[in-house]
């Protein structure tokens, strides 16, 4: 009997928003600096995760907001 290899699809989350997987060949990273050119708080942020959930895997992407100076 052959092994069947299946993947389960990425979900990424930024505050309240979910964002779809835009390519599926990109790293969480990627993905991250991607939605940055719409979210530019993203520019400075990170990705936590993966997280497994029911039917999909979850990134969270982070912005990280400092004071200047």
């Amino acid at each position: 009997m052959a092994l069947q290899v299946t993947t389960l699809p990425r979900k990424f989350k930024f505050g309240e928003l979910e964002l779809p997987d835009p390519n599926t060949d990109m790293t969480p990273d990627e993905v991250r600096t991607f939605y940055a050119n719409t979210y530019p708080e993203l520019t400075t942020g990170g990705v936590q995760g993966p997280e497994m959930k029911d039917d999909h895997v979850l990134y969270t992407l982070s912005g990280k907001v400092g004071v200047k100076g």
